[in-house]
C-alpha cells in the first residue's frame, strides 16, 4: 500500500559565470562650463563637489574622464542620464548635453 517516491538525483552544474565591466567615459566639449560638469555629476553620480571637480578638471586636461565602472546595464543609464542632462544655460552657445560614452575594461565581476 505504501508507495515511495523516489527523484532522480539532479546534479546542477554552475558554471563560473562573470558579468563584463564597462567604463562611462565623460567626454569635453567647449559648450559647457566646469559649473556645469560639476553640478551634473553631484546630481547624477552623488559626487562630493572635490570629486566632480577633479573630474572636471580631468575633462578638460586630457579630454575624457573614467566616471564608473559598473555592469553594461548600469553603464548604459548612466550614460543616458548624461545624455539626457541638457544644455549648459550659462553659455548661449551650449545646444545639448555633454557626450559620454561606454567602453569594455576587458575584466570581469564574478
Amino acid at each position: 500500500m505504501g508507495q515511495t517516491i523516489t527523484s532522480p538525483q539532479i546534479e546542477i552544474e554552475r558554471e563560473n559565470q562573470e558579468t563584463p565591466l564597462y567604463r562611462v567615459v565623460l567626454l569635453d566639449d567647449d559648450d559647457h562650463t566646469y559649473d556645469y560638469v560639476i553640478e551634473m555629476l553631484q546630481r547624477i553620480f552623488i559626487f562630493t563637489a572635490e570629486e566632480a571637480l577633479r573630474h572636471a578638471q580631468e575633462v578638460d586636461a586630457s579630454g575624457r574622464t573614467v566616471l564608473i565602472t559598473c555592469e553594461l546595464s548600469e553603464a548604459e543609464f548612466a550614460r543616458d542620464q548624461i545624455h539626457a542632462y541638457g544644455p549648459d544655460y550659462r553659455l548661449p552657445r551650449s545646444k545639448g548635453s555633454m557626450s559620454a560614452i561606454i567602453e569594455p575594461t576587458g575584466c570581469a565581476k564574478n
